[in-house]
């Protein structure tokens, strides 16, 4: 009788901590990391479907030298395994967009510091 009486207590003790737990609200800063803007059809699609589970940013952390075929495994791996709802026509679009921006097809804007500039120059 006594053992009961002990874990009638200890369990009567253990549901009272949790009877007068509240919710905490924990407020996120705001997102700031965002796409690179584009004409391409693909920066829509990605606005829509890649933010809902993952931040621009992670994006961004991505090789620069990345193919088509490692954006397109990506791309895929978001929607299986990972259960992203991407529709099967949208992945091409979001594959172009990500390695013509991101990836190894990207123009370079970046003014290579060590090559002079040959605008303006003639031949």
């Amino acid at each position: 009788m006594n053992n009961k009486l002990i874990a009638a207590f200890a369990a009567a003790t253990f549901v009272s901590q949790f009877a007068s737990a509240s919710p905490k609200e924990i407020k996120l800063p705001q997102e700031t990391a965002t796409y690179k803007a584009s004409t391409l059809p693909g920066y829509n699609l990605a606005l829509q479907n890649c933010m809902i589970c993952h931040s621009a940013q992670y994006v961004s952390t991505q090789p620069p030298t990345s193919s088509r075929a490692y954006w397109d495994a990506t791309v895929k791996k978001m929607k299986k395994p990972f259960g992203a709802p991407l529709k099967d026509e949208n992945i091409e679009p979001i594959v172009d967009y990500l390695v013509k921006t991101y990836g190894a097809e990207a123009q370079n804007t970046v003014k290579d510091p060590a090559r002079p500039s040959t605008a303006g120059m003639s031949k």
